[in-house]
């Protein structure tokens, strides 16, 4: 039996890079956007009309239901919050 190592935990149970890459991206995303939450020390109500979406919708963010948020939501909540977010693109080693 090889052991195998990943770059992260999503290289390693995604299926194609592609994929792998696009989880990284939303994870940060999502844990950028639970940070800004919790030291706002917003209510989720509050924190969605700030994101400009429903509380619901909070609620999937902050319980970290990464499947139902995709790269566009993600930036948009963000932007709506006044946080900027930036992309940087290197090539794989």
């Amino acid at each position: 039996m090889s052991k195998q190592t990943y770059g992260s935990v999503w290289d390693a149970i995604e299926d194609t890079p592609a994929q792998a890459e696009n989880m990284k991206l939303r994870s940060e995303l999502m844990s950028a956007l639970k940070t800004y939450v919790s030291r706002s020390e917003m209510s989720q109500a509050q924190a969605a009309q700030v994101f400009g979406v429903t509380q619901p919708r909070v609620s999937d963010l902050m319980r970290g239901k990464i499947d139902l948020f995709g790269l566009d939501a993600l930036v948009n909540m963000a932007s709506a919050a006044g946080l900027h977010v930036e992309m940087r693109i290197r090539e794989t080693a």
